[in-house]
């Protein structure tokens, strides 16, 4: 803090004025000295305000600063060192399996034979994730409001993404096995690309079925397939135990897949026909099937959250309420169901894709940070948060260092 005084006015106001002029001066400057600044105070963040004049924007005035704030800002840590510590104590647990996983097995056993020794497990992650993007988004280009009709190959593409993303979804903790490789980072990298690819598999088959002439029904199926995978990691917030029923992720892939192939096949036509006895469209049976398997899954879901968590007196693992989780799935699906019924220029009917990416984002963020983690804000975190553990554990994301020969463990699972 200064106090600047102009000779003119020090001499107007007389000796004594000046000195007492002085005297305030010298006291604010002492009293700043003696005071810490806030950006002290506060750690890195700083809060104070310096004049626009000495320090200017850095949209504006210094757009190197702006570009090297941004840049810390989105490489800056997420997790305290208390959270690192416990993330090393971290123990992977599963339990049961569902149908046909037993065999698929064969298949995934045999892929992850062939795959190099030097291939990152989150490599393969990552790639899975991105073949299953590229297709959804080339059926949105053609399918913006989810009610057009999309060429053959773009249905097509969409089932082969998919499947290509189960398969490497599958092999990746394999991978991580087999080369010696299992992190904590390895589970939240293949559980953030899980929370992201439900989003766009949801998305992806409401429009191959044509449900945007039913927006009603859309809208309640791509909620209910993101509330059910928030559903799985809350109740692996209580039990500390992520649990597969009979039916599962790998039975309502496979039965995905079939939908893009009937949309191949059969077109607009199929899906508007009428079924006789039911006297409904042949699109609304997946959305009746969604609600069937809702109902079935949550139930399971809700018996173990409801039994009470590992924590002390029954919390979660982190040692809060059992309940703690549904306050932030429910203000994302309740904000999104309010702006749907009261938007006066029919936001989601008019994009409902864009509308379902948007609250699917935030949906992914807040699953992730479950299980420890819109759209940008999204990548910022994601990026933090990999990079910190990446640094504590003494890893890299992206690279391994090979064992000379692969690694015999007896397999479980097919999760990290």
């Amino acid at each position: 803090f200064r106090v600047s005084v102009s000779r003119e006015t020090a001499v107007s106001a007389g000796p004594g004025s000046a000195q007492s002029v002085k005297r305030v001066s010298r006291a604010v400057s002492m009293s700043a000295q003696r005071r810490p600044s806030r950006r002290s105070e506060a750690g890195e963040v700083g809060l104070s305000r310096p004049p626009s004049a000495s320090r200017p924007g850095p949209s504006r005035g210094n757009p190197a600063m702006g570009s090297g704030l941004g840049l810390k800002w989105l490489l800056q840590q997420p997790l305290s060192r208390q959270q690192l510590k416990r993330l090393e104590e971290h123990r992977y647990r599963s339990a049961g399996a569902s149908l046909l996983e037993p065999l698929m097995q064969a298949w995934w056993e045999r892929l992850v034979r062939r795959l190099p020794l030097w291939i990152a497990p989150n490599v393969i992650t990552i790639t899975g994730l991105a073949v299953n993007v590229c297709t959804t988004i080339i059926l949105m280009v053609y399918c913006p409001t989810a009610t057009e009709q999309a060429p053959l190959w773009a249905y097509l593409a969409c089932a082969l993404g998919l499947f290509i993303y189960q398969t490497l979804d599958a092999i990746d903790g394999k991978q991580a096995r087999r080369t010696n490789s299992s992190s904590p980072l390895g589970e939240l990298f293949d559980h953030g690309c899980d929370s992201l690819s439900t989003v766009f598999v949801v998305l992806g088959i409401c429009i191959a079925v044509q449900l945007g002439t039913n927006p009603d029904w859309m809208f309640f199926c791509c909620f209910a397939g993101v509330f059910m995978f928030y559903c799985a990691h809350w109740q692996t917030y209580v039990s500390g135990t992520l649990r597969f029923g009979i039916i599962d992720v790998t039975e309502v892939q496979i039965f995905i897949i079939t939908l893009f192939l009937l949309a191949a096949s059969g077109g607009t036509a199929f899906w508007e026909s009428m079924i006789p006895v039911l006297e409904i469209q042949v699109k609304i049976v997946p959305a009746l099937l969604v609600v069937a398997g809702g109902i079935f899954s949550c139930t399971n879901y809700f018996t173990v959250i409801f039994t009470g968590g590992v924590g002390k007196n029954g919390s979660t693992i982190a040692g809060t309420s059992v309940l703690s989780p549904f306050l932030h799935i429910g203000a994302v699906i309740i904000l999104a169901l309010m702006i749907y019924k009261k938007s006066t220029s029919r936001l989601f009917e008019n994009n409902p894709c864009l509308y379902i990416l948007a609250f699917g984002f935030v949906s992914a963020k807040i699953t992730n940070k479950l299980v420890v983690w819109s759209l940008f804000d999204l990548i910022r975190y994601s990026v933090g948060v990999c990079n910190q553990i990446a640094s504590h554990l003494h890893i890299n994301i992206f690279k391994i260092s090979p064992p000379s020969s692969p690694v015999n463990i007896q397999e479980q699972n097919h999760h990290k």
